[in-house]
């Protein structure tokens, strides 16, 4: 028997949580010496957003009961990690952004060099949040690999290695794939995994179907991004809208078309549902997550 969810009641709830957990990890504004980078660390982390990634690991980490604390400690980890990225690529240096989720970016409202040392200091304390936990070694430890090969060359900052190489070029679906399951993709597999890892109740058979799942959610969620900065407007977003066509950047609708590419997020849900049917649970936040992504807005 299927039983009732509600996406709606369920992700405010786990918002409000991890909101809470990051303000509780965040270094003390008035106790640390450098208050301007810690002040720059909460406006960079707590200014709303989608938390998608901390929802992941609530959903996959509940329907393998999981410990709650762990994976607060797991939801903060990647939500800074996002953040410091986002920071990063806010940057002059990189995408040159001055708005982010409706605010204007960490190096617009501080300067360039607190922006930095925001990103850093972000990504030694997600590693530090991880081990902040009751859970094995060894459940830690795969953890902290996790995170750092998802974050790294093999994963976030390759993957963004690549896009800022490919401005302006012709490249392939396959190769624009490949590109967004590192930029992307990568990070949001951490995300579900990081959930699973928090719980000893779990196979390799299940690790290899919520791997599946992860990977379609993180392309489709990908291909809406781009299908969002054609269609939705800057207030909307909360960063300016057609910033990648106005970089000549590669996109699926610029590939694809605006129709090819909305059909492809939907093939790519419909892939990580069925991934999610060879488990035996029913896994309910995970399915409205994936519907979520797609179906999102902004």
């Amino acid at each position: 028997m299927t039983q009732e969810f509600s996406l709606s009641d369920w992700m405010p709830a786990h918002q409000q949580r991890i909101s809470l957990a990051l303000q509780q990890r965040l270094p003390d504004q008035n106790t640390v010496a450098a208050a301007t980078l810690a002040e720059a660390m909460h406006y960079a982390t707590l200014n709303g957003g989608k938390r998608l990634r901390a929802m992941l690991v609530y959903a996959t980490g509940e329907a393998f009961n999981a410990d709650p604390e762990a994976l607060d400690s797991a939801a903060c980890a990647v939500e800074m990690i996002h953040a410091y990225s986002l920071v990063h690529d806010d940057m002059p240096m990189m995408d040159d952004d001055d708005l982010r989720r409706g605010q204007p970016t960490c190096h617009k409202a501080y300067d360039e060099a607190t922006a930095l040392l925001v990103g850093d200091a972000l990504q030694s304390l997600s590693f530090e949040c991880l081990t902040d936990n009751n859970l094995p070694p060894a459940q830690q430890i795969a953890m902290v690999k996790c995170l750092a090969n998802a974050s790294g060359v093999l994963g976030m900052a390759g993957g963004q290695a690549i896009d800022l190489a490919s401005v302006g070029k012709q490249l392939s679906q396959s190769d624009l794939e490949a590109m967004h399951l590192l930029k992307t993709g990568a990070l949001i597999k951490a995300s579900v995994m990081l959930g699973a890892y928090c719980s000893a109740n779990h196979s390799t058979a299940d690790l290899k179907q919520l791997n599946n799942y992860a990977e379609a959610i993180g392309l489709a969620f990908q291909v809406q991004d781009d299908v969002l900065d054609v269609i939705a407007d800057t207030a909307t977003l909360g960063k300016q809208q057609g910033a990648d066509i106005a970089r000549n950047k590669p996109t699926y609708p610029s590939l694809m078309g605006l129709e090819a590419a909305r059909n492809k997020a939907q093939t790519l849900v419909t892939d990580a549902l069925a991934a999610l049917d060879n488990l035996e649970n029913q896994c309910l936040a995970l399915r409205a997550l994936a519907t979520f992504v797609v179906q999102r807005t902004f």
